[in-house]
């Protein structure tokens, strides 16, 4: 598969596995209500990680069709896995008032047993901004493979 097919695959398949959970979590509204809910609060976040994800499966895959070892690739592959799910899970916050997502009202109530109520009180109130913050660390990780594959590339010019 070609790197663009396959990262535009990943990133799809990112917005949807996110969609998919907010339906998954919001049995009192409809399918088509939730989706939408979530894409009115979430839609830079929930488009970012897709374009985050996709771009570091891009370059992934043209790292290996370009026969360049990058040390940085599981490394950022993997953080950006932990990323979209730090992120998702505090954009989901974002979308409780809604009536959206009521599972995450559970995961909320567990919070102060959890980091302690100052703690849970800061993550919540700044569940948006961490969100955000995620999405920088998403694409922190796609600019840190783009320069890693560009030096290699570089290196290889070098070489021959």
């Amino acid at each position: 598969m070609k790197a663009v097919q396959k990262g535009i695959l990943f990133g799809t398949i990112t917005i949807v596995g996110y969609l998919l959970v907010v339906v998954i979590t919001t049995p009192a509204l409809e399918p088509l209500a939730a989706i939408n809910a979530a894409f009115q609060l979430n839609s830079i976040v929930i488009i970012g990680m897709g374009i985050g994800i996709g771009l570091q499966v891009f370059l992934s895959e043209k790292s290996k069709q370009l026969g360049c070892k990058l040390s940085v690739k599981k490394k950022a592959f993997g953080g950006n896995s932990s990323s979209v799910a730090t992120t998702s899970f505090f954009s989901f916050f974002s979308l409780v008032p809604l009536g959206c997502c009521g599972w995450w009202l559970y995961a909320l109530s567990l919070l102060p047993g959890v980091f302690g109520t100052g703690v849970s009180a800061v993550l919540i109130e700044y569940s948006q901004g961490l969100a955000y913050l995620g999405l920088v660390i998403i694409f922190g990780f796609v600019g840190l493979t783009a320069y890693k594959l560009k030096h290699e590339q570089q290196l290889k010019k070098i070489v021959r």
